[in-house]
């Protein structure tokens, strides 16, 4: 019999196509092990549908770091004291706030209770659960390291969370200083230079170049801003998807990574989170080649994807990782040996985990003096363009005041 599905596959790509199967629990099965996972299965062209428990999922919300990271570190705690696993993501799902993670733990809780693995469990939802959690979350179960496991996500969850909220922090209050500031300008160039254009015009005063050039622009903000506006925001649209595609985001990528400066700040985020997933890995018992796999599946840089690729395909063939990683323009000489420093000793994993360590300090602290530099500029940059935008506007007025001043002097007769 032929059932028609719909589901993810294990990148969490939405799929569907067509199974043989003589009943839909085995069509499910027959999927899964195919690393497909269904969300609706149904019998020809039968309208009634057969749903799987995550039903509800099918177009899940996102789920927060800072969730993961504490429903982790939950369970870690509670499977450390011998709290049967069911029991423990029962807690988890009774104590998680309405919404998708709550939806997410009750379907991983009745495939547990159903006699499913927990990593199988959790790779039925790969928009929630990276790869890199369930690789690890099945080594432990293997291993019988489960508490071990999870606290170690726990904290690789909790770093990520950090890192980004360190960017964003770091970039927050300059954003919201460029977005008022601009908001400023636009108001005074719309709103309250034309009471100041028509007042020129009256007195028919010689106005300054400058002052020119804003009341041009005030005039065309003004009389074109229907086209203006829909323009500007499609703009930003139409820039905002190229760069979410593979293309557009491979092209900032490589700006950013050959820019003056920047690109030094790019490869050392790039590096420590590579270097701490890899490592994160490998102390999880994950052998080398899996390992490169998952870590090039979670980075998002182009061209440390492509790095990582040839180092697969070095390993595969029986080279080091020290020699197969060894490109200057992407790895600095100290990260490259100390991983040879680590496969000399047979402990890749701990240094690559103290390499990442230290990255992420000197990130760190990078993004405090950034935040501390950065802040005053934009104030003074942005304070110097409203500034402008204000002299230029008053410049007539001082002009006609100080000719008005002088006049009885300049024509006085004896």
């Amino acid at each position: 019999m032929s059932f028609t599905y719909t589901g993810f596959d294990l990148a969490g790509k939405a799929v569907s196509g067509a199974v043989e199967a003589s009943a839909p629990s085995e069509a499910m099965e027959s999927l899964r092990r195919k690393g497909i996972f269904a969300v609706e299965i149904h019998p020809g062209e039968a309208s009634k549908m057969v749903r799987s428990a995550g039903r509800s999922l099918s177009k899940p919300g996102k789920v927060s770091l800072r969730e993961l990271s504490q429903l982790f570190r939950q369970l870690a705690i509670l499977v450390s004291t011998k709290t049967p696993l069911v029991q423990a993501i029962d807690v988890a799902e009774r104590q998680a706030p309405e919404g998708t993670l709550k939806s997410v733990l009750t379907d991983v809780r009745h495939r547990v209770e159903q006699g499913e693995a927990f990593s199988s469990a959790l790779a039925a939802h790969p928009r929630t659960f990276d790869p890199i959690c369930r690789s690890m979350v099945a080594a432990g179960e293997s291993a019988g390291l489960l508490d071990q496991m999870l606290k170690a996500i726990a904290a690789l969850t909790r770093q990520q969370m950090n890192v980004r909220r360190s960017i964003v922090g770091a970039l927050t209050y300059p954003g919201i200083l460029i977005t008022v500031s601009f908001a400023v300008i636009i108001v005074l160039l719309v709103v309250v230079l034309p009471q100041f254009s028509e007042l020129f015009d009256s007195l028919q005063t010689p106005l300054p170049p400058s002052t020119k050039l804003l009341i041009a622009l005030s005039d065309i903000l003004r009389g074109y801003w229907y086209l203006i506006a829909p323009g500007a925001i499609g703009l930003v649209v139409a820039a905002v998807l190229y760069l979410k595609s593979d293309a557009g985001w491979a092209m900032l990528d490589g700006v950013l990574l050959n820019a003056p400066r920047v690109g030094s700040i790019r490869r050392s985020f790039a590096q420590a989170r590579m270097t701490r997933l890899l490592g994160t890995l490998l102390e999880s018992r994950v052998n080398l080649l899996e390992a490169l796999r998952l870590t090039r599946e979670s980075l998002h840089s182009a061209a440390y994807i492509a790095l990582l690729q040839n180092c697969e395909d070095a390993v595969q063939r029986g080279q080091a990782l020290a020699d197969s990683i060894d490109d200057p323009k992407l790895i600095s000489p100290a990260v490259r040996e100390a991983i040879a420093s680590g496969e000399r000793s047979g402990h890749v994993g701990p240094v690559l985990l103290q390499v990442a360590e230290f990255l992420d300090e000197d990130n760190e602290q990078f993004l405090k003096m950034l935040s501390a530099l950065i802040e005053p500029a934009v104030l003074t940059i942005m304070g110097a363009l409203v500034g402008g935008v204000a002299i230029s506007m008053f410049l007539p007025m001082f002009d006609l005041a100080a000719n008005a001043g002088g006049g009885p002097v300049g024509g006085a007769t004896p």
